[in-house]
């Protein structure tokens, strides 16, 4: 089990990728980004997706981000635009 601390760093690097980029990040950039291995963050982030945090989803099998609530990796038909700017998508 992952330590509380790197759950939140995880959480919390995620959540401002997706506001920064527009994306969510692959977990080998959040290795590297939060000084982890890639076994670490691949397990922290199964962690954040298996329901600890609502709303946080996984695509099913695999390691990759679907939507951190209240954005969405996948694009949907609520879109968020801040300032004129659309690059994120709504749960």
């Amino acid at each position: 089990m992952a330590d509380p601390q790197v759950l939140a760093r995880m959480y919390h690097a995620t959540m401002s990728r997706m506001v920064r980029d527009g994306r969510a990040p692959h977990y080998t950039e959040l290795a590297a980004e939060l000084s982890l291995s890639l076994d670490e963050a691949r397990e922290a982030l199964r962690q954040l997706g298996d329901g600890r945090v609502p709303g946080f989803f996984l695509y099913p099998n695999v390691d990759l981000i679907a939507s951190p609530a209240p954005f969405s990796n996948i694009p949907t038909q609520y879109l968020i635009s801040v300032e004129g700017e659309q690059k994120w998508y709504g749960q």
